[in-house]
C-alpha cells in the first residue's frame, strides 16, 4: 500500500526570506551574506584586488565591525510618532528591534484610553452647543451649509478607536522593518542609508504651527471666536493633519529605499559574480514588495475613513465658497477658502506619495531590469535575472487599502470628478429655492427648514397641475358623453 506520508515542501522565498541570526541585537553584526557587494564597492574606490581571480567574501572582511545601524527605518519616523502617541495615537509598546507590540495592559494604551474619553467629554460639549447652532440658524441656506462644516470637523476622533483595532498590523509592519534593515545589510554588506529624519523633525515642528493658525483663522472669520470651543478643533485638524505627514514619511521611506535597492543592484551588476547575487537582490525586492502591500493593510480603515472625510469636506467648503461668490468676496470665504486648500493640499500629498512609492518599487526597477545586458552573462545569472523581471511582473506593489481602492493618483482625480457632480446638484439645489427680497422683515424669521418645506410644496403644486389638467378635460368629455346618451333615450 503505498505511503501518502511526503516531505514538506520548502517555503517559498518570497513568503519568510528572513534574516539570519536576527535573535538579537548583536547577531545582527555576525549576519553578512556571501554575496555581498562590499568588494564591489572597494573596487569603484580604487581598491586593487588580488591578482587570483576567486571572488572573496566581505563576511571574512567586515562582518565582526560594528557598521550595523538598527531600527533606522523607526528613527525616521519617530517624530512624528512621537507627537501622535501625545495625542493619545498609537499605543505601540516598542522595547528593542522588531519588538514592537500592542499591549492593552500597557502603560500606553492606558494613556490612549484617558486621553481619548477626556477629548470625546470635551467634544461633546462642543458638538451639543453647535448642534443648538444649527437647530436655531435662521437665514440663507449656505449659512447652514458653514454650520454643518463645524460639525463635520469633529468626526475625525472617530480615527483613535480605528487606530486601537490596526495597531497590532502597525506594530507587526514595524518588525518587518527592523528584518528587512537587516536583510539589506546582510546583502550588501552595510546598513539601509535613510535621510529622512531631518524631514520628520521639521514636519512635528511647523504642520501643528500651521494647523493651529489655521483652525484660529477660520473660527475668527467664520464664527465668533471662543477659546474653549477652538481647542478641540486644534486637536483633530492635528491629529488628520499629522497622520497625513506620517503617511507621507512611510511612503517617502519606501520610495527612498526603493530608489537605493535599484541603484545597488545596477552597481552589483557590474561585477556580477554568482548567480546567488542576483538571487539576493530579488528576496530583497519582494520584501520591499510585502513591505508596500502591508503598508495599505495595515492602515486600511484608517485611510479609508480618512479620504471620505476628506471628501466630505472639500465638497461643503467649496460649495458654501461658490454659493456666496455671487455676493462678492467676504470675509468668511477666507475661512472657507483655507479649508478648501488645506484639505485638497493634505489629500493630494497621500495620493502622490503613494503613486510615487508604488511607481519606484516596481516599474523603475523594471527599467533596471529590462536594460541589463545578458551577452556577457553566464546561463545561470541569465536565469535569474529573467526570475527576477518575472517576479516583479507577478507581485503587485500598489498600495492597496485592504481591497477597497488603489491610494495613487487615479483616487485623487476620481474623488475630485465625484466632487464636481455633487457640486453641480447642490448649487442647481440652492438656485431653485425661491429667494422673495422685497418682503422686507417677513422673511426674517424663516428657518432652513421652512425654505426647504416651501421648495418641496411648489415642485408638488406644480407636479398636481400637470396631473389636473388632463383630468378636468377627460370628465367634460365624459359629461357630453352621457347627456347625449340621454336624449337618445
Amino acid at each position: 500500500m503505498a505511503s501518502y506520508y511526503r516531505r514538506k515542501k520548502p517555503d517559498m522565498v518570497f513568503l519568510n526570506a528572513k534574516p539570519i541570526n536576527s535573535g538579537n541585537a548583536q547577531a545582527y553584526l555576525h549576519g553578512v551574506r556571501k554575496y555581498s557587494i562590499g568588494l564591489a564597492e572597494r573596487l569603484d574606490s580604487g581598491y586593487q584586488a588580488p591578482l587570483n581571480k576567486k571572488r572573496s567574501s566581505v563576511s571574512t572582511v567586515g562582518s565582526h565591525n560594528n557598521d550595523f545601524i538598527p531600527n533606522i527605518f523607526y528613527r525616521n519616523i519617530a517624530p512624528v510618532n512621537w507627537f501622535l502617541r501625545i495625542i493619545g495615537v498609537l499605543p505601540i509598546v516598542r522595547r528593542g528591534p522588531s519588538r514592537a507590540k500592542f499591549e492593552l495592559n500597557s502603560a500606553a494604551f492606558l494613556y490612549s484610553v484617558v486621553f481619548f474619553v477626556l477629548l470625546s467629554c470635551y467634544v461633546g460639549y462642543v458638538a451639543n452647543n453647535r448642534i443648538h447652532i444649527v437647530r436655531s440658524l435662521s437665514g440663507p441656506f449656505e449659512e447652514a451649509v458653514i454650520a454643518y462644516l463645524f460639525l463635520v470637523n469633529i468626526l475625525p476622533i472617530i480615527i483613535i478607536p480605528i487606530l486601537w483595532w490596526e495597531a497590532r498590523k502597525i506594530a507587526r509592519l514595524f518588525n518587518d522593518w527592523d528584518d528587512f534593515e537587516v536583510l539589506y545589510y546582510q546583502i550588501s554588506g552595510h546598513s539601509l542609508p535613510l535621510n529622512l529624519r531631518q524631514k520628520g523633525i521639521y514636519i512635528a515642528i511647523l504642520l501643528p504651527i500651521f494647523s493651529v493658525l489655521s483652525v484660529v483663522i477660520i473660527h475668527i472669520t467664520m464664527s465668533d471666536l471662543n477659546l474653549n470651543q477652538v481647542v478641540p478643533y486644534c486637536i483633530l485638524d492635528n491629529l488628520t493633519a499629522m497622520l497625513g505627514a506620517w503617511w507621507f514619511l512611510i511612503c517617502d521611506g519606501i520610495s527612498a529605499t526603493a530608489h537605493l535597492l535599484a541603484e545597488r543592484f545596477q552597481k552589483a551588476l557590474k561585477h556580477i559574480g554568482p548567480a546567488a547575487m542576483v538571487a539576493d537582490y530579488r528576496v530583497l525586492w519582494l520584501r520591499l514588495s510585502k513591505l508596500t502591500r502591508d503598508t495599505g493593510n495595515a492602515l486600511c480603515y484608517t485611510f479609508v475613513f480618512m479620504s471620505l472625510y476628506l471628501f466630505f469636506i472639500i465638497t461643503l467648503s467649496i460649495y458654501g465658497l461658490l454659493s456666496q461668490l455671487s455676493e462678492g468676496f467676504g470675509i468668511k470665504d477666507i475661512g472657507l477658502t483655507i479649508t478648501a486648500l488645506w484639505n485638497i493640499g493634505l489629500l493630494f500629498y497621500i495620493c502622490d506619495q503613494a503613486h510615487y512609492a508604488s511607481v519606484n518599487v516596481r516599474t523603475n526597477f523594471q527599467k533596471k531590469l529590462l536594460m541589463v545586458e545578458l551577452n556577457w552573462m553566464n546561463s545561470d545569472a541569465q536565469t535569474e535575472i529573467n526570475m527576477f523581471l518575472r517576479a516583479t511582473e507577478m507581485n503587485p506593489s500598489n498600495i492597496n487599502c485592504g481591497g477597497f481602492f488603489d491610494v495613487n493618483r487615479t483616487l485623487f482625480k476620481g474623488l475630485l470628478t465625484t466632487m464636481v457632480t455633487y457640486l453641480v446638484v447642490l448649487l442647481q439645489f440652492q438656485i431653485s429655492i425661491p429667494t422673495d427680497k422685497g418682503d422686507g422683515d417677513s422673511n426674517s424669521n424663516v428657518t432652513v427648514a421652512d425654505m426647504l418645506m416651501d421648495s418641496l410644496t411648489n415642485d408638488m403644486t406644480l407636479l398636481g397641475s400637470t396631473v389636473i389638467a388632463p383630468t378636468t378635460t377627460t370628465t367634460t368629455t365624459t359629461a357630453h358623453s352621457r347627456s347625449g346618451r340621454g336624449r337618445k333615450g
